[in-house]
């Protein structure tokens, strides 16, 4: 009797401890809200794993996580890409001033629009104008195509990053070289398709395709085995299904529908082995525990298992300031939901606890993705957080919330 009263009460103490923890309400919170379906969260600190929690929904069309969960990671292959640039240039393969049509000579004749119309661009376009997102280069709609009412048969919103369109990455260079640049490359900040192209150049330079070189050069290193531009039929059924949950007239839902639910039909790309179109600003899946590698990498300086990837001058070059953050008139392309953060290579970086107020140290990194996939390096504390689900409306509130509730916990 007394044995079962102690362990009566040693579940309770259990429950009041789960109930009472942040991170876990947090992620609880996610699924009641509808901003996301099941989800999973992970927090490193200090060298060893601190918190690692799975948050189911049950909601019919959904899918419980398990370790075997692959997520579509979208943006968050831009820092993967990012560190593959990196590495090239520690082999002194280019330098960041290097014109971009010294190895694209597509990019020689580009065009920039203006208020009198198109015009040939007085700035030629550099690598580091890639590398910052200050190309000119944005995403684009095909004029016409709608991607949520389907006549735009991709289900992407993008006329150039898209796997249905094209089958390589010489293709959509060509392709993306005949657009107009938004303005003078160079002059301001615009997230598009930058690491798209880096790709490409990443293959000219290494005369490797693009997944080649990443998988010799960072996925074998860290053992991401399951990191890919692609899915075998295997892989295709632990695709984590999507949550929708988009309000009428909407950025990313510009009708009156009000679109709740989960589907498996909105993968945005086609992930086909024999497709090499592998898009570096956001065609990777992954699951947890590769992409948990990554950060593990990148918050021990570049350093895994003691292989190491990247130098530190290299983070430091990469998370240096090239874009104030919001507010500045002079940069209307800024995410306002970042107040507090530069932009560096890709990473947005903190430089104002006091304006973020999650907690995180100033020089804290990291980036998200596309269907709420969510990551940050925080160098100071030696703390990574890694947050996967699939969801859309994406929101920067997520990582913000996840944030918040770990430095209250740790």
């Amino acid at each position: 009797m007394k044995k079962l009263l102690l362990i009566l009460i040693l579940l309770i103490i259990g429950c009041q401890s789960d109930s009472i923890n942040p991170i876990t309400q947090y992620q609880q919170s996610l699924i009641d809200s509808g901003k996301t379906g099941s989800n999973v969260f992970k927090v490193y600190k200090d060298g060893e794993i601190v918190y690692d929690e799975i948050k189911n929904s049950g909601a019919l069309g959904d899918k419980d996580i398990d370790e075997n969960t692959i997520f579509a990671i979208h943006s968050m292959t831009k820092a993967v890409t990012t560190i593959g640039m990196m590495i090239m240039y520690e082999k002194g393969l280019f330098q960041f001033d290097d014109l971009l049509s010294n190895y694209l000579p597509e990019f020689k004749e580009i065009k920039c629009k203006g208020p009198n119309g198109i015009y040939k661009c007085k700035n030629e376009l550099k690598i580091i104008d890639l590398l910052t997102h200050r190309s000119g280069y944005i995403y684009y709609l095909d004029d016409g195509e709608n991607w949520l009412t389907g006549t735009d048969k991709s289900l992407y919103p993008s006329s150039y990053v898209n796997s249905y369109k094209y089958t390589n990455l010489d293709d959509f260079s060509k392709a993306v070289a005949k657009q107009p640049l938004e303005f003078e490359p160079g002059s301001m900040y615009a997230y598009g398709l930058n690491q798209d192209l880096l790709g490409r150049l990443i293959e000219v330079i290494s005369g490797q395709t693009f997944y080649e070189f990443l998988k010799e050069n960072i996925f074998d290193k860290l053992g991401m085995n399951e990191t890919k531009f692609y899915l075998s039929n295997e892989e295709r059924s632990r695709l984590h299904p999507l949550r929708v949950n988009i309000k009428p007239n909407s950025v990313f839902n510009q009708t009156n529908l009000n679109l709740d639910g989960y589907t498996t039909a909105l993968n945005g790309l086609s992930y086909l082995e024999n497709n090499k179109a592998n898009f570096g600003g956001g065609g990777l899946v992954s699951t947890m525990s590769d992409f948990s590698k990554f950060c593990e990498m990148l918050v021990n300086d570049g350093v895994y298992e003691g292989e190491k990837i990247i130098s530190s001058e290299s983070i430091n070059i990469m998370t240096s300031k090239y874009t104030n953050g919001y507010p500045d008139p002079n940069e209307p392309g800024v995410f306002p939901d970042l107040a507090g953060y530069y932009i560096g290579f890709t990473f947005s970086v903190l430089e104002d606890q006091e304006v973020d107020g999650t907690g995180a140290a100033i020089g804290s990194y990291g980036w998200s993705g596309y269907h709420n996939t969510h990551f940050w390096i925080d160098p100071e504390n030696k703390i990574y957080g890694l947050f996967m689900s699939r969801a859309i409306e994406f929101d920067f509130g997520i990582p913000a919330g996840l944030k918040k509730a770990t430095y209250s916990k740790f």
